[in-house]
C-alpha cells in the first residue's frame, strides 16, 4: 500500500464546527470533551474520501439519494442533520474544495472504500449477541454504525470458517497481541458461537460455565466488536473484507469499558496496523494513548537499539529471536499528530495542534494535553499545598 503524503483536511462552518484544520499523520490522535465535533469531523472525512462508494451503498440498500446533498447527509449522518450544511460550509482536502456540486455530481465507477470506520456506538452492533443487519437500525443511526455492523455480520457468516470459535483463532492476530488480549480481557475464556434459530450468537466458555453475551463484564462486551473489526483488518486474506483497500482506519474511543492493560494492547494493535501500511485516526478521552505519544516524542531521539528496547519495556514484551525485527521497529519512522478539539467562547468548535505534548509549554492546551491531565495536576497541587501547610 503506497501512501506518499499526509492528507490535510479543513472543515469550516458545518454544524458546531467553526474551523478545523487537521494534517493526518500515520497516527493521528483527536482529543476533546464530549460534543466537541470529533465524530462529526471524522464522519465528514470519510464522506469526502468515500462519497461515491457511500452513495452507491445507500442506493443498494434501497435509499433514495437522487444526487441531492440533503438526502445524502440525512441518510449518512442521521435523519434531520442535513441542516448543518449552510452556504458558508466549506470542505477542503489537500487544496481541493468540495462544494455542494461535488457531492451531488458524483463521478462514474465503482470504487472501494478507503476508510474503515469503527464507531463509538459499536456495542449497538452486537446488542443481542449477533451483528445486526444494516436495515435493522433506525433512520436516526449514522451510516458508519450501520455499515460497520453489516461488515461484522458478513464476517461472522462468511469470514471465520466453520470452527464455531471466535477467540482464540490461529493466525488472525499476532501471537503477542492475542495473548495480551487473553490476559487483560478474557482470562482464559473461549469465545464461541451458539447456533440457535438459524443465527450465530456470541457466548463464552470459561471455568466450566457457558455464558451468553449479556452476562459478560461491560469491558468484555465493549471489546467484542473491536476484536471482530481487528479480524477484518489482520491475518490471512478472507472473503468479506479486502484489508489492502483501506488507506485509513478510524477508531473512536477504544478505551470504553476497558482496563488500562487492555488499552495498552489496543495501542499495540494500532502500531501493527501502521506497520502494515494503514494510517490510523483515533479519538479518545483517555490519557493512556497520549502517554504513549509523549514517550514516543522523547524516545525517537534515542539511538535505534535503545528506543525499540524501551518500547518493549513499556508494553512488557519479551524479546525473542523470532520477532527481534518485528512491528515495533519502524514506528519511529512514522509521523504522529495530536489535535485538541474545543469550543470557543461563542460555543463553536475549533482545533489546535498540540502534537508536542510539552508539559513545560506556556500553552495550557499543550501542557495539560487538551485537559486530560488537568484534574490530576490540580490534585497534585492541592495535596502539595495542604501537606505543606498542615503536614508534619
Amino acid at each position: 500500500m503506497d501512501i506518499v503524503q499526509n492528507d490535510i483536511i479543513k472543515v469550516k462552518n458545518f454544524g458546531p464546527i467553526r474551523e478545523v484544520n487537521v494534517e493526518l499523520g500515520d497516527l493521528t490522535v483527536l482529543i476533546g470533551a464530549q460534543a466537541s465535533g470529533k465524530s462529526l469531523f471524522l464522519q465528514m472525512f470519510k464522506l469526502i474520501k468515500d462519497r461515491v462508494a457511500i452513495q452507491k451503498s445507500l442506493e443498494n440498500y434501497g435509499f433514495v439519494v437522487n444526487n441531492k446533498l440533503e438526502n445524502l447527509l440525512n441518510r449518512y449522518l442521521g435523519e434531520g442533520l442535513s441542516n448543518m450544511w449552510t452556504e458558508e460550509s466549506e470542505f477542503i482536502l489537500n487544496g481541493s474544495i468540495y462544494t455542494r456540486e461535488c457531492f451531488e455530481r458524483l463521478p462514474k465507477g465503482n470504487p472501494a472504500d478507503k476508510v474503515f470506520y469503527i464507531p463509538a456506538q459499536r456495542i449497538l452492533s452486537i446488542a443481542d449477541g449477533r451483528p445486526k443487519y444494516f436495515m435493522e437500525f433506525s433512520e436516526n443511526d449514522p451510516f458508519v454504525l450501520r455499515k460497520f455492523s453489516d461488515t461484522l455480520r458478513l464476517l461472522v457468516q462468511n469470514g471465520l470458517g466453520d470452527s464455531g470459535v471466535l477467540f482464540p483463532l490461529p493466525n488472525r492476530l499476532k501471537s503477542t497481541i492475542k495473548s495480551m488480549y487473553d490476559k487483560a480481557i478474557f482470562h482464559g475464556g473461549r469465545i464461541v458461537f451458539d447456533e440457535k434459530g438459524g443465527q450465530r450468537k456470541i457466548a463464552m466458555d470459561v471455568e466450566n460455565m457457558h455464558l451468553p453475551l449479556m452476562t459478560w463484564s461491560a469491558g468484555q462486551k465493549e471489546f467484542m466488536p473491536l476484536l471482530m473489526a481487528f479480524y477484518c483488518l489482520s491475518g490471512p486474506p478472507q472473503p468479506v473484507v479486502n484489508r489492502k483497500q483501506y488507506e485509513y482506519i478510524i477508531l473512536e474511543e477504544p478505551e470504553m469499558g476497558l482496563h488500562p492493560l487492555a488499552i495498552q494492547t489496543i495501542i499495540l494493535q494500532m502500531i501493527e496496523f501502521i506497520h502494515a501500511g494503514h494510517k490510523v485516526v483515533v479519538s479518545t478521552h483517555s490519557p493512556i494513548l497520549l502517554e504513549f505519544v509523549w514517550a514516543y516524542n522523547y524516545l525517537r531521539n534515542v539511538p535505534e537499539d535503545g528506543r525499540v528496547k524501551a518500547l518493549r519495556e513499556i508494553f512488557d514484551i519479551r524479546i525473542t529471536k523470532k520477532d527481534r525485527h518485528g512491528f515495533l521497529n519502524d514506528i519511529y519512522e512514522k509521523n504522529i499528530k495530536t489535535y485538541y478539539f474545543s469550543r470557543n467562547r461563542y460555543g463553536k468548535v475549533e482545533a489546535k495542534d498540540i502534537s508536542s505534548l510539552d508539559v513545560y509549554s506556556d500553552d495550557v492546551a499543550i501542557n495539560e494535553w487538551g485537559g486530560l491531565t488537568q484534574f490530576s495536576s490540580r490534585i497534585n497541587d492541592v495535596v502539595s499545598k495542604y501537606m505543606a501547610e498542615y503536614g508534619e
